[in-house]
């Protein structure tokens, strides 16, 4: 092969020949090889002469042409040199023909590979690259054929010609009209074709998703390109119906400059704005809010900006609506910036890995020399989505001038480009063309106009560059003239009368508008501008001139080459295609680099990558966002960058032999290299820990800080080193001007005056060390005097003032999260202060009011409030009138500055303190906003740092980030963390302060003071029990063998050992404190026997927390103590509520804590809660939570019952481990010696390892994304193959986790790893699966778990993960207490869940965390356990702590005490204020009371405070109660007075709304709005909404964004509420019910849990409604409420036809529904179009039925064939039937008792009203017919009896039966003879259109003087009516069923035999 390839190079071939020649014989894969070999052909000739087998010692000269050399190539050159030196070495020590294939491999195989490269055809898109790849500059290094070079004494003139462009083929355009769709016609508006590159890229871009890169030159259309890409993603969302669903997609545009970031979004905004779409610049100089972000469907950005946007997790949302990330210039991969490109695309590449969701990515370059590489980079398809065009595609031919000074001196070099710029500038405007000239500094462009103009002067040329005469004269010029000379800049002026302009970005906008316009419009020849032009407006012209090359770096701190990126967008302005046909780009530059910039723009280099200079930092990026944790990840996110591309293809640039590219085909050792250089060099900075031994990566708190700030590994480890917590502001400046950012500002001499100035003028602070001469100095200087907005003459010291601010804000908010991550208060503070310094350019001595905008408030008044030392605090308390008079102003003023104050935001803070424990407080603070909003000043959101420092260590113990956002800045904000205490001296107390500081505002600080003077802590806590060394128990020790049947296992573990005795042979109560999984479910079994075995008559009662728990106990009893031991036991919760029948035979009942508080509160007419002999009361510890004050009600009560009824019940509390259980077990009357165990909290049966990872992150959903990837590593590590479960803290959440965990093991190549079970097992198991996220998921192995899956699906999940043939299970936090689902592995994924009172994301009770722990290896199936806690990083202290340690348990009776106080007066308990205080007395709140007074607010324990202490809270209590209605206090007037109502003084009795409230299980405070608002006259509007804002739903949760839902719900609904209710819990629940009743759907599946639970409670508030509206007597009102039950129950409206509640009639009836199920004009849903076949339709017009009745009284073969003509399914006319015959259908008869009615003598005097009810369909057994209500219910019914004409309830009673009952309504005598009528309403509570009404009237009569006169019964007329009730004031609802076949009249013998059956019938 080394013959073959000599005699090639020897050959008198051509360059051009050899070429090819080479490509054949190598491939085009060698290209790097082959240049190698070109570049060194002269010398490799000369080196083959010298052969001693030659025999010559003649070289050979090979003829060259003008070649250009770069300093890059030199050193390569020397590189391969020196490599294949190596290999010569190598072969002449006797090495194989084999050993030097790393450099030329084996030829055969390179032909053949050839041979297949040709075979496959070359890409006809590459053009003309792939024609001719060695003439586009891959090998040729000599100019362009035509090149002319001209040598001149003082300079060298090169002039390139234009490339030929006869040698383009001919292509088809694309015609805009006809092939484009028309919404993307709009944006293409007034473009008829596509140019040649458009055409060419249109198929691909504009119909594809594939990636693309597309080289071309400047200006030639790549734009359009863009466009076509963005309108091809834009068409995707698209729905049917031509709606774009906006919020689906976000594309994101890359460009290299914020000016043209400015650019580009003027131009797509414009071009996008037909569509509606928003465009938004995000740019340093262009922030957007969270809520900008999610109304834009495109983003212009740079590459920095959105690099830091996707390093931080919190923009994850962001980035999964991403669909198109377009990069422009994408050839700035080889400057200093390519390497965050190549961050950027590595990231986006890998997140369309892992989460399979398509991200397409375009790249948009000039001319590349290797753009296959950049292809590869980009993962574009060489075959269909690379493009590459030459030169001749340019729009406007361009020549291409380049002009060397040779002068080495500074000012005749600089006279020479003067001189050669004016003469062709002179040349050109001759020509009669325009000239822009680019100069590279503000000055310089005013200066260059001037010195150009003085030549033209001195050449007596001065008018060359003026219009001419006639132009002058004309309009145009006179308007411009007059701009310009309104214009306050001087020089814009002065040379627009010369003909030049001038512009820059230090101009102002107005005017450099000016300035586009009269270039634009030819009132100018020349324009003297900066580069900043050539990016940000797109202003061509026909010669541009770039005069001089050097540009001054403020990042380098020196002189540096013009870029090629600037030079490329610079020539790219020459040519104006609408007008020029050709296009003239010059530069002038100096002689010795020249050859630098031909070499760039006419036969480029191969770019290389610029990656592995800031590997580090980008390393710890991706280690903080979590996408790289160990080193093979780091090897893998190292394999998707352009290094790796280029390191393959030319190893040597990279430091790498061909040997170790031979040896290591894939580089996968050198880049695990490279990644460990960089892994040590992060962990000696403390930016990562990295372990060496296993390879893992894990962030730091100082990596996290580097990463979001961007600040560079240097200078961290700066900082990391040099911080002291006592810093001086001094110090601090100091430390920072030493940051790395600023390494490369230089000191030049010129600026040491004016540095010095800036020094003595406005420098506050010290300026330390060597002062302004040395590069810290100065940017301290720099820094401080930017904060002193000083005036700056140097234009240098300005570019690096600017630079030095852009960097030191973030520098010194990196610097203020570092002190504060190591808790030092004092510096946090002043670094927070020094950012909002540099922020808002004012030191900290400045009033605070100046933030504001300058045209508020003027500096005079300002400098006044200043000299006054007026703080905000003192001005808000003045007067306008005063401040004016301070200020030296008048009232207006005054008031001005009053407002303006108001408006400074400030936090005041109320704290509580609460001990725990004697080392622990809980902190509550009540935090109020004290100012004036403005959404001008203050936006959407005010942010706030809160943390709690000790005064004596200095040290921060608790720090938080808080949001106040605007709508709850009118309410209190609570807030409540735990901090540590350390022990105190008595004698010198001391304190912690709450520090409050505004984020933006300096000046906005409140501090409160936390005094521990008075502070009393608990007591230590006492020993715990030791678990005793004891024999395990063998199960027959129970003696009795049923009992001994119900377990599988042979005996007992140590802690049902230690227990067994005191629980089987003793009655005293027990308390057992032990971990969960611990067998304490046993525990209480040993206890349930003994009371079986002894008093087989009594009950046990279970009381668990959640229904969850209730039902998973009773499916393991049902199998145990049913089954096994005969045993009756019923569920009673709120799902099922057992008649009294089965709770009176029941042995077990199984409830929940509300439950049995509402059964006990009425014990006296309850045999079965009297008969109760034991309680056992799991997981009593939750007594400190919520609903802990029930069991406190509960257990008092039933000692009380106990005692009452002298049956001793015994009590059995099961709870984990507890600090205080001694007080526990006293409260509930056990002996501690006898009935105590308190085991400790690691006495576990099974051994569990425990490991708790911090999270960092502010956002609660962002952090929650990052816990994932952990998740799946630590289930590859403890749990691999075993059973893993993991909690979430919501529905969305198991989804969102469930997701990535499939990602992850999808990203393995093992997406089915968690699945253990057959495809049959598996494809059975889908089958019956009615979730479509679950039925998902479960095909990998993952299932889901939540309330809001069907009960079936729950089961199914279950089963497949009890016996592991799925290995994951993702939960909310309810299965820990529910479903016993043992698990290796538990993963607690976050701590927290979203609380809808507070709206805000709050910690899980500790409780709650140790129940999930201890589902981790439970004894009967598991060795050993696992369990990961995932906190928020701050939180990581108090979970080591109380995990391990037993936690308080604490009364929260006090917060609830208003409705147990109240049930306690209805059931008589209470009967005085003394009576309330001894009722505490026995309650666990005042035993806790007595050990902790203050977590209780009490000073301390002496009688006197204990006694006011509980007289103030039970006054208090008492009083709200009585201001609700609910009860009547006496004092001396009530008891002095004789009415009915009134009270002995200091006596309490209940009200009849104290009375509902208590039996319905109601709130206080919502029989009070009932008391407010159930009125005589109210609509069902108006109790609709009463029923939605009771208490009972404050606690429906308003989830993140589902305000916004509300808002569009409130459109649709009959009865909107304000949308400025929208986050309102009772707008909610009033919207939702509305939604029911209108069989709306709903827009996400919670919000149908959430009706669940709206529903649930509705039953029991409307029969409270009902009550209330009889107690008062409204009759329309309470029908009107019935009619609201019925509504509930049958989800309708009243007002719509009673069939629609038939099964599939709603559907039936209409074509179709909108997308809510109803169409809504105005107010209320009204159909859409009627079906032709309209069942309701047909039934009325041919049937003449219109009601349930009749519809039920219809002939059933009838009906069938009506059905069947309506086109029913047999399915469904089976459903109708089904219906039809549950529908109750009864007789209703009834009479008045006595026969004869008296007039009344006294109120006393009454008579009644006897009822028969007959049931004549069939015993609704099964409950009602209610298919929307998601309960079971039994039918109920009322019978009112009132004055329809008065609208007078008189008489109500509610009634359940199943065939036949009779009913007494009493009712008072008329006081006035004659004849009376009434109204019998006999009303359903679950159908509607089922009611029957009678009308009736009677007579009544004086009473005569002989009461032996009796007048007979047949006096009384009974008519019946027609119709059925309306129930309201519409139109009747039709029919109503009839009693008998007679007229309404009764015979005698029909009313005696009715008369003697109600003699003996129990009054209801």
């Amino acid at each position: 092969m080394a013959a073959t390839l000599t005699s090639y190079l020897i050959s008198a071939k051509s360059d051009a020949e050899l070429q090819e020649q080479l490509l054949n014989f190598l491939g085009y894969d060698s290209f790097e090889f082959i240049e190698l070999l070109f570049r060194n052909r002269l010398r490799l000739v000369t080196l083959s002469s010298q052969r001693p087998s030659a025999g010559s010692n003649t070289a050979a000269v090979v003829g060259s042409s003008f070649t250009v050399m770069t300093k890059q190539d030199k050193i390569l050159q020397k590189l391969q040199e020196k490599e294949i030196k190596k290999i010569r070495q190598m072969q002449a020590q006797g090495g194989s023909a084999s050993s030097t294939s790393g450099v030329l491999g084996d030829s055969a195989a390179l032909a053949q590979k050839r041979i297949q490269q040709l075979s496959q055809g070359p890409n006809t898109k590459l053009r003309p690259a792939e024609e001719m790849p060695m003439d586009a500059g891959w090998l040729k290094r000599t100019l362009p054929a035509g090149t002319v070079r001209k040598e001149y004494a003082a300079y060298d003139d090169v002039l390139v010609p234009p490339p030929v462009r006869d040698s383009l083929p001919e292509e088809k355009l694309v015609d805009v009209e006809s092939n484009f769709p028309d919404f993307a016609k709009l944006v293409f508006r007034g473009v008829k074709r596509l140019n040649r590159i458009q055409s060419t890229v249109f198929e691909t871009a504009f119909k594809s998703n594939e990636n693309m890169l597309i080289c071309a030159p400047t200006g030639a259309g790549k734009t359009n390109v863009a466009l076509m890409t963005m309108l091809h993603e834009v068409g995707q969302h698209f729905t049917s119906d031509g709606v774009l669903r906006k919020d689906e997609f976000k594309m994101i545009y890359i460009a290299p400059m914020k000016a043209l970031a400015a650019e580009m979004t003027e131009n797509f905004g414009r071009r996008f704005q037909p569509l509606n779409l928003v465009v938004r610049e995000l740019t340093g100089d262009m922030q957007l809010t969270k809520k900008e972000i999610q109304e834009t469907q495109l983003i212009i950005t740079t590459p920095e900006k959105w690099d830091v946007m996707t390093r931080k997790s919190t923009d994850n949302a962001l980035t999964s609506q991403v669909k198109l990330l377009i990069i422009d210039e994408v050839h700035l991969l080889h400057e200093d910036r390519g390497s965050v490109i190549e961050s950027l695309v590595a990231r986006t590449l890998r997140q369309v890995e892992q989460t399979q969701a398509m991200i397409r990515i375009v790249g948009l370059s000039a001319t590349l020399p290797n753009y296959r590489d950049v292809a590869q980079f980009l993962r574009v398809n060489p075959q269909s989505g690379l493009y590459f065009f030459g030169d001749p595609y340019r729009p406007v031919p361009l020549t291409q001038n380049f002009v060397g000074v040779k002068s080495k001196d500074p000012q005749k070099a600089k006279q020479v480009m003067f001189d050669v710029c004016f003469d062709k500038i002179k040349k050109s405007v001759q020509q009669g063309n325009q000239v822009m000239v680019f100069v590279h500094s503000r000055k310089d462009t005013v200066n260059t106009a001037l010195q150009l103009l003085d030549i033209s002067t001195n050449q007596g040329r001065s008018d060359l560059f003026l219009l001419k005469e006639k132009d002058m004269r004309c309009e145009p010029y006179f308007s411009y003239q007059k701009d310009v000379m309104k214009s306050r800049n001087k020089e814009l002026r002065e040379l627009f009368a010369r003909g030049f302009g001038i512009h820059h970005a230090g101009m102002l906008r107005a005017d450099r508008t000016l300035t586009e316009k009269l270039f634009s419009d030819g009132m100018i020849k020349v324009l003297v501008c900066t580069a900043t032009l050539a990016w940000g407006v797109n202003l061509p012209a026909h010669t541009v001139i770039i005069k001089g090359t050097q540009v001054y770096s403020a990042e380098k701190g020196q002189f540096v080459d013009l870029g090629m990126l600037d030079v490329m967008q610079i020539f790219g302005r020459a040519g104006r295609p609408q007008f020029d046909t050709s296009g003239e780009a010059i530069m002038i530059t100096s002689h010795e680099r020249l050859p630098h910039y031909l070499g760039l723009l006419t036969h480029q280099t191969p770019i290389e990558s610029t990656f592995v200079n800031r590997l580090a930092d980008h390393l710890n990026a991706e280690i903080v966002l979590g996408t790289v944790n160990n080193i093979q990840d780091a090897v893998q996110w190292l394999s998707y960058s352009y290094l790796h591309v280029r390191m393959l293809k030319n190893p040597l640039a990279y430091g790498i032999t061909y040997q170790q590219k031979e040896m290591d085909p894939h580089l996968l050792r050198h880049k695990s290299e490279l990644i460990k250089v960089a892994a040590k060099l992060l962990d000696r900075c403390k930016m990562i820990r990295f372990d060496e031994r296993l390879g893992n990566l894990y962030p730091t708190d100082l990596g996290r800080i580097a990463s979001h700030y961007y600040i560079q590994y240097e200078t961290v480890e700066l900082f990391s080193k040099s911080l002291r917590p006592n810093y001086s502001d001094a110090e601090i400046f100091g430390t920072v001007a030493q940051s790395a950012e600023f390494e490369n500002i230089m000191v030049r001499e010129e600026e040491m005056e004016e540095l010095d100035r800036l020094e003595s003028e406005d420098c506050l602070l010290d300026v330390r060390g060597e002062g302004v001469e040395a590069r810290e100095g100065k940017v301290n200087v720099l820094l401080q005097a930017y904060v002193s907005q000083a005036s700056i003459n140097t234009f240098s010291l300005v570019s690096d003032m600017a630079y030095v601010a852009q960097n030191a804000a973030r520098i010194f908010r990196a610097l203020f999260e570092m002190a504060l991550k190591k808790n030092w208060p004092r510096l946090a503070t002043k670094l927070l202060g020094l950012w909002k310094m540099v922020d808002r350019r004012m030191w900290g001595n400045a009033h605070p009011l100046r933030q504001f905008a300058s045209n508020q408030l003027t500096s005079q008044i300002l400098t006044k409030l200043e000299e006054k030392r007026m703080s905000v605090d003192r001005i808000c308390e003045m007067s306008a009138d005063e401040l004016g008079a301070l200020v030296k102003g008048n009232k207006l003023v005054g008031r001005k500055i009053l407002t303006i104050a108001r408006m400074f935001p400030q936090l005041d803070v109320e704290a509580t303190v609460q001990p725990i424990t004697r080392s622990v407080l809980r902190i509550h603070l009540t935090l109020t906003a004290n100012f004036n909003w403005n959404d001008k000043v203050h936006g959407a959101v005010e942010p706030f740092w809160i943390w709690v420092e000790d005064s004596q260590t200095e040290f921060i113990y608790h720090s938080e980030y808080y949001l106040l956002h605007k709508k709850q800045k009118d309410e209190p904000q609570k807030m409540t963390f735990i901090v540590p205490i350390q022990p105190q001296d008595p004698a010198n107390p001391g304190q912690y302060y709450i520090h409050i500081l505004s984020d933006r505002w300096m000046g906005s600080e409140t501090i409160e003071t936390l005094s521990f003077k008075n502070l009393v802590l608990p007591n230590e806590i006492p020993p715990h029990t030791e678990l005793l060394p004891l024999q395990p128990l063998p199960v027959s020790a129970l003696a009795n063998e049923k009992f001994q049947s119900i377990y599988p296992f042979t005996h007992f573990n140590p802690i049902q050992t230690q227990t067994f005795h005191t629980l089987y042979h003793t009655d005293s109560n027990v308390l057992v404190g032990a971990p969960t999984g611990s067998g304490k479910t046993i525990v209480s079994e040993i206890a349930m026997m003994k009371i079986f075995r002894d008093t087989p008559d009594l009950k046990v009662v279970y009381i668990a927390p959640l229904k969850a728990l209730v039902r998973e106990r009773m499916k393991d009893w049902t199998k145990k103590l049913v089954q096994k031991l005969g045993k009756k036991m019923v569920e009673l919760t709120g799902d099922y509520t057992p008649d009294m029948q089965l709770l009176q035979s029941a042995d077990i009942i199984l409830t929940t804590p509300e439950k049995w508080d509402g059964i006990s509160r009425n014990w006296q007419s309850r045999s079965y809660v009297k008969q109760v002999g034991l309680i056992i009361i799991d997981e009593i510890h939750l007594l400190g939570e919520e609903r802990g004050p029930i069991l406190e009600v509960i257990v008092s009560r039933m000692r009380y019952v106990s005692s009452a009824v002298n049956v001793p019940i015994r009590l059995i509390g099961l709870s984990t481990a507890m600090a205080n259980a001694v007080d526990l077990a006293d409260w509930l009357g056990i002996d501690p010696l006898i009935g105590l165990y308190n085991f400790r909290p690691s006495v576990r049966p099974v051994p569990l390892e425990v490991h708790i990872s911090g999270f960092r992150g502010k956002h609660y959903c962002p952090r929650m994304q990052t816990m994932n990837k952990p998740s799946f590593q630590t289930i590859k590590t403890h749990s691999p193959t075993q059973s893993t479960l993991i909690f979430v803290s919501s529905r969305r959440q198991t989804r969102l986790t469930a997701t990535d965990l499939i990602t992850f093991a999808a990203s393995e190549g093992d997406p089915t790893q968690f699945l253990h079970m057959t495809p049959e097992e598996l494809e059975g198991a889908l089958a019956e699966i009615k979730d479509a996220s679950l039925r998902h998921t479960l095909q990998f192995g993952v299932g889901l778990h939540h309330a809001g899956l069907p009960e079936a699906d729950k089961a199914i999940v279950e089963e497949l993960f009890g016996q592991n043939k799925i290995q994951i299970l993702i939960s909310t936090a309810t299965l820990a207490w529910g479903v016993n689902l043992p698990a290796h592995l538990v993963i607690v994924k976050g701590t927290e869940f979203f609380d809808p009172k507070s709206k805000r994301y709050v910690d899980y009770p500790i409780t709650d965390v140790l129940q999930m722990m201890g589902r981790a290896g439970r004894p009967q199936f598991d060795t050993q356990g696992v369990a990961m806690i995932m906190v928020e990083e701050t939180k990581k202290p108090f979970y080591k702590k109380f995990l391990y340690d037993p936690f308080p348990v604490e009364s929260s009776l006090k917060e609830y005490l208003h409705d147990h106080m109240n049930a306690e007066v209805v059931s008589g308990t209470i009967t005085s204020k003394q009576d309330a205080i001894d009722y505490l007395t026995w309650t666990y709140f005042f035993r806790r009371l007595l050990k902790n007074p203050t977590y209780y607010q009490l000073d301390d324990v002496s009688a006197d405070n204990l006694n006011a202490f509980l007289s103030k809270l039970v006054d208090q209590t008492l009083s709200d109660l009585e201001r609700a209605e609910c009860i009547r206090i006496g004092d001396d007037v009530t008891a002095s007075s004789d009415g009915p109502d009134s009270v002995p003084a200091g006596a309490v009795e209940p009200t009849t709304l104290g009375r509902i409230a208590s039996y319905y299980y109601l709130h206080y405070g919502t029989v009070q709005i009932f008391s407010q608002r159930i009125t005589e006259d109210a609509s069902v509007e108006d109790l609709l909404r009463v029923l939605a804002d009771t208490h009972e739903y404050r606690d429906l949760p308003v989830r993140h964004n589902e305000d916004k839902l509300n808002i569009d719900l409130c459109d649709r609904v009959r009865f909107p509420p304000s949308k400025l209710e929208a986050e309102s819990p009772n707008a909610k629940a009033y919207i939702l019910l509305q939604a029911h009743f209108s069989a709306m759907s709903l827009p996400i599946s919670d919000y149908y849990t959430d009706t669940k639970s709206v529903l649930d409670q509705a039953v029991r508030i409307v029969q409270a409604m009902v009550d209330v509206a009889a107690e008062r007597g409204y009759l329309q009102t309470a029908l009107r409420v019935v009619s609201l039950m019925q509504m509930a129950l049958q989800g309708a409206w009243y007002d719509e036809s009673p069939l629609l509640t038939l099964p599939h009639f709603r559907e039936r009836v209409f074509m179709g529904f909108s997308d809510a199920g109803s169409e809504f004009d105005g107010v209320y849903a009204k159909p859409a179009t009627p079906f032709p076949n309209n069942i309701i339709s047909v039934l009325h017009k041919e049937y003449k039925i219109d009601t349930l009745p009749q519809l039920v009284a219809m002939d059933k073969q009838q009906l069938r064939t009506v059905l069947q003509r309506c086109k029913f399914t047999k399915r469904e006319i089976d459903n109708v039937f089904d219906a039809l015959s549950i529908l109750p259908v009864i007789d209703v008869r009834w009479k008045i008792h006595p026969g004869t009615v008296y007039v009344a003598e006294s109120d006393e005097d009454t008579c009644q009203l006897k009822v028969s009810l007959q049931r004549r369909s069939r015993d609704p057994q099964k409950g009602i017919y209610a298919p929307r209500f998601p309960k079971y219910k039994d039918e109920g019914w009322w019978m009112i009896l009132g004055d329809a004409k008065s609208g007078e309830l008189i008489a109500l009673r509610r009634i359940n039966f199943h065939n036949k009952t009779n009913v007494n309504l009493t009712f008072p005598r008329p006081s006035d003879p004659g004849k009376h009528e009434l109204t019998l309403y006999f009303m359903s509570d679950s159908y509607l259109g089922m009611d029957q009404q009678y009308s009736f009237t009677f007579e009544a009569k004086k009473k005569p003087a002989a009461a032996q006169v009796v007048v007979p019964p047949a006096g009384i007329i009974a008519k019946k009516e027609k119709e059925a009730s309306s129930v309201s004031s519409t139109p009747a609802q039709p029919v109503a069923l009839a009693a008998s076949q007679e007229e309404g009249f009764w015979d005698m013998e029909a009313d005696e035999e009715m008369e003697r059956a109600y003699d003996d019938e129990e009054d209801f």
